[in-house]
């Protein structure tokens, strides 16, 4: 499988790192396909949840000759680890009343079986959604893995590439939060921010430079939505931090110079912006696929950020090569 751009860059830092990465979907053909390419480009070390055989006839109605021999395939029903996974759970959730017969019926469940398996470091990292809702393949990882300290708010990016390298950082933009926070608030803004930029500088390596978006160029316009994102921005310049920021902005004055100058000339990030921080979910989502569709743009995502070990959240609508970019970016982030 050829890989180039932003991508190539992020597959060739996964292989040295060779991080092992669970994957629960084995009765979709392009999970295991995709399993199938990471392994035999030693991408990552694969865990595949599933009854062998069903994997093996689901290979077998795709015209596909079977899996690789690294790829390592775990069975919930078989497996010795039942009984250490439900007394975990059951621990991590009776505080919130689950009981023990709750738990022991949930690790059957190959999400919740996958996340535990990364829970007690017997995995990396995990990637689902590929069949499951964004709801069921993150809602034990937060019940279980949970949130960094210091983090309140998980999010997600997408990482965003055009062909036109003058743009952003040589091409490449993270857009945020497009996946997980509807409405967010001042508080919850920063902690994406501050998530972003880390993930910008993991898996970009380059200087970030945030711009929070909005309808209105420094006080053009007037409304709630500005005055939250004009707080939000001011939160973060209180803090120590060690990158540029700069909002509100709108679109074309973060990222094209000739605008950048005319609406906010004396903005060190205006025009430059290769951080774009979405003032609530509708926005970003639109945004990330009207880039994706009609500029051409790469979107590699949705990534999970700011959880204590990573988990990512497919698309259903995802093809196998959107796995691989996926199972890499995970690796990466395990470090």
């Amino acid at each position: 499988m050829e890989f180039e751009g932003l991508l190539k860059n992020i597959v060739d830092e996964a292989k040295k790192k060779k991080k092992t990465i669970v994957l629960p979907e084995s009765n979709d053909i392009r999970v295991v396909k995709a399993a199938n390419i990471a392994s035999q480009e030693n991408i990552a070390n694969i865990i595949l949840i599933g009854n062998k055989d069903d994997i093996m006839r689901l290979c077998r109605a795709e015209n596909m000759y079977g899996i690789d021999e690294k790829i390592q395939i775990v069975d919930p029903e078989t497996s010795d680890k039942l009984g250490e996974f439900a007394n975990t759970l059951y621990d991590l959730r009776k505080h919130k009343g689950m009981s023990l017969e709750q738990a022991e019926k949930l690790v059957h469940d190959n999400v919740y079986f996958a996340t535990m398996m990364v829970k007690l470091g017997m995995a990396d990292g995990m990637v689902s959604g590929a069949v499951h809702s964004t709801s069921d393949t993150l809602r034990p990882v937060l019940q279980i893995i949970k949130a960094k300290e210091g983090i309140k708010t998980v999010s997600a990016f997408f990482l965003m590439e055009t062909k036109n390298r003058e743009m952003g950082a040589d091409g490449v933009f993270l857009f945020a939060d497009c996946g997980l926070n509807p409405f967010p608030d001042e508080e919850q803004l920063c902690d994406i921010t501050l998530a972003s930029v880390k993930s910008f500088r993991d898996l970009v390596k380059k200087e970030p430079k945030v711009a929070f978006l909005s309808y209105s160029t420094k006080g053009s316009a007037k409304g709630e939505a500005i005055d939250k994102t004009v707080r939000a921005v001011n939160m973060i310049k209180n803090m120590e931090i060690d990158f540029k920021i700069d909002g509100e902005l709108q679109l074309d004055a973060a990222i094209i110079p000739e605008v950048a100058s005319l609406k906010a000339p004396d903005s060190q990030v205006a025009g430059q912006a290769n951080i774009l921080i979405f003032p609530d979910l509708q926005a970003g989502n639109i945004g990330y696929k009207l880039a994706q569709r009609f500029g051409n743009m790469l979107a590699i995502g949705p990534i999970t950020q700011g959880l204590n070990k990573p988990v990512n959240d497919l698309s259903r609508g995802c093809k196998k090569e959107d796995i691989v970019g996926a199972i890499a970016i995970t690796c990466l982030q395990a470090e």
